[in-house]
């Protein structure tokens, strides 16, 4: 990994689940030498980390919000800016390669003879369950997990995701932009065989002052998460019932 950008190169950085302090050394060390940034929405706040003089440029995909950016608009800024000479960043929360779109932007700049570099970032489907004590694998509990993107429901036709056959993983589910579907997704599970007292638990806005957590066994969780919105992550299996923090 270099230790300083280049002129004309696009940097990938993962910012982690939205807490600066979450930041990789790396990650800061790039944002302090970046002359332009395109950040998403969830990313954390770089100010604190970029030079004087440094642009920002927000690119948010916020869901369902008209003022989204198209990805398609924001492979050609990357390109753009990288072009005119600049030491580009892409700050996106989580890490760019877990459902971040960031093979996208590599692909876009490698076909444009952009250079890239990636810098990996703190994931969500961990560090939120982390946050409210729940590890998403357990010695005796579970041997693994499974990271799932719930973004469409299981009944839409660009779904690729066998909902039954995860029921019998033997694994942690951990869901990511589910919350919106989880009644639909929840009930294909328990149609899978899953049982329905499964432990449970859906996190919201982790690492920041809006942090919460809602509990419940599987039959019950879409109901009990009802009023909860995105950025959620979603973690069903035995070890949503363990606590090892003193706020969960």
């Amino acid at each position: 990994m270099r230790s300083e950008l280049l002129p004309g190169s696009v940097t990938l950085v993962g910012g982690g689940p939205g807490d600066p302090d979450l930041l990789t050394v790396a990650a800061a060390r790039a944002l302090g030498q970046a002359d332009v940034v395109l950040i998403d929405h969830l990313a954390p706040d770089p100010t604190a980390f970029l030079r004087p003089g440094a642009r920002v440029i927000e690119v948010g995909k916020r869901p369902r919000s008209s003022d989204a950016t198209s990805q398609d608009v924001i492979n050609d800024l990357l390109v753009e800016h990288a072009r005119a000479g600049s030491r580009v960043v892409r700050l996106k929360g989580g890490d760019s390669f877990v459902f971040g779109r960031g093979g996208e932007e590599w692909l876009a700049c490698a076909r444009a003879g952009v250079p890239v570099e990636v810098i990996p970032g703190v994931t969500s489907a961990v560090a939120a369950p982390a946050a409210v004590g729940i590890p998403v694998t357990h010695r005796s509990l579970t041997q693994g997990f499974t990271v799932v993107s719930g973004h469409v429901a299981p009944s839409d036709s660009r779904s690729t995701l066998d909902w039954r056959a995860l029921a019998h993983a033997g694994t942690t589910l951990v869901i990511l932009m589910g919350v919106k579907n989880l009644p639909e997704i929840t009930a294909e599970l328990r149609a899978g065989g899953l049982d329905a007292a499964t432990p449970a638990a859906v996190v919201t806005h982790a690492f920041s002052a809006r942090q919460d957590v809602v509990r419940a066994p599987l039959a019950e969780l879409a109901e009990a998460a009802a009023g909860m919105a995105p950025p959620s992550v979603v973690v069903i299996g035995d070890v949503a019932a363990l606590a090892f923090s003193p706020d969960a």
